[in-house]
């Protein structure tokens, strides 16, 4: 490789999580990354995963117009792949905790998903889901997690409350009858599946790749039904 050619990276913005991490955006030749505290936490090279998992959850819902919520904003690649599973009927609300997060949506990020949030079905609230979830009795036909880099690989433990009993109870509980909890892992986690079914959830485990048409690293998606 002529490192002559290769393009630097390009930090576009950076600001601070509420509990004092440093969140920065960077770009280099097309590609933007997120990383916190050095650590990359989303990459617009690597989404076929999160798409796989709009696709599995969506797959099987009855309703005629479901109301989905997506938890976690990224780069908006869920958000689109639900959409594109969704009748024009069906409804998305996106809970996203980081202000700046959508603010890089709306300012740099958006073609990357075909500007999700621009779609009329489309509604963004600024907050933690676990606390829109507890707020959301029988509100959804499906919830899909994807939230830091799932129930173990964890970048903010106060994620780790949405992972456990508590925050699987009140999933279990903003959920229409026959509703599905999909959840976005970067790794296997048996214990996880057995937390789910100790929830009373149907599970079924999927691998799917990263980079969809890929070779290279897997990703795990957690399907549990009520």
């Amino acid at each position: 490789m002529d490192l002559s050619t290769v393009k630097p990276q390009v930090m576009l913005e950076r600001s601070v999580t509420p509990d004092g991490k440093e969140i920065v955006l960077y770009e280099r030749d097309g590609v933007f990354t997120i990383r916190v505290n050095g650590l990359e936490l989303m990459s617009s090279r690597v989404h076929g995963s999160e798409e796989d998992m709009a696709t599995l959850a969506l797959a099987d819902l009855r309703a005629v117009g479901p109301h989905v919520l997506v938890g976690g904003l990224g780069m908006g690649f869920t958000t689109r792949a639900a959409l594109d599973n969704l009748s024009k009927r069906g409804r998305v609300t996106v809970a996203e905790l980081l202000p700046v997060v959508v603010r890089w949506n709306h300012d740099h990020l958006g073609h990357l998903a075909d500007s999700p949030l621009d779609d009329p079905r489309v509604g963004l609230i600024e907050e933690d889901v676990g606390r829109v979830m507890a707020t959301s009795p029988r509100t959804y036909d499906a919830v899909m997690l994807d939230v830091d880099n799932g129930p173990a690989a964890l970048t903010d433990i106060r994620n780790e409350r949405l992972y456990h009993a508590n925050g699987l109870a009140t999933a279990r509980r903003c959920l229409r009858p026959g509703g599905v909890l999909a959840v976005w892992s970067a790794s296997p986690d048996r214990a996880f599946e057995r937390a789910l079914a100790k929830a009373g959830f149907r599970v079924r485990v999927e691998t799917v790749p990263a980079r969809r048409g890929a070779k290279g690293p897997k990703h795990t998606i957690f399907i549990a039904r009520t």
